[in-house]
């Protein structure tokens, strides 16, 4: 079932890392950190001084030279430490809405990422094939930001 605000097919996948929602909002926090854990993003090119707030943008570049699309995010939502919904534009492909949960799940928190495409020719498109890419993808992504954050805290613990 898709998430409130969301319509269709939806991408979720989730996985629970060993580190607090602070932690792993630390990390998202950080929007130069985007082009080590989303793949296919492969250049943060600038970030909104108040990034994460509504209406801040992450400008990017998406895909391998010499095909890459430069394009923004745009955050739609935020609860801090609980929330993220951001607008991922790759144009002229299109966008695709994306949000992160982070839920307390014992003494780590299980990450939950959905994205469905809204608008552009992508949002066409959809088929089971495009939805196994863009699970799988995802999947990735949330191994990637895993060890962003486990990596982090073990930078701080030695502080």
């Amino acid at each position: 079932m898709p998430a409130p605000g969301m319509s269709g097919p939806v991408a979720i996948v989730q996985r629970t890392v060993q580190a607090s929602p602070e932690q792993v909002f630390a990390v998202l926090k950080d929007g130069w950190t985007y082009s080590d854990w989303v793949v296919g993003t492969v250049h943060i090119r600038d970030v909104d001084e108040h990034w994460p707030d509504v209406g801040a943008e992450l400008h990017h570049k998406a895909g391998p030279w010499p095909l890459s699309l430069q394009d923004s995010s745009t955050v739609l939502a935020v609860e801090p430490g609980r929330s993220l919904k951001l607008r991922a534009g790759l144009w002229p492909l299109g966008s695709a809405v994306v949000r992160i949960l982070l839920e307390p799940d014992g003494g780590g928190t299980r990450i939950v990422m959905e994205e469905d495409f809204e608008a552009g020719p992508l949002r066409f498109v959809r088929n089971k094939i495009n939805d196994l890419v863009l699970h799988r993808r995802n999947i990735e992504s949330l191994r990637r930001l895993n060890d962003i954050v486990l990596r982090s805290n073990t930078k701080g613990a030695d502080k």
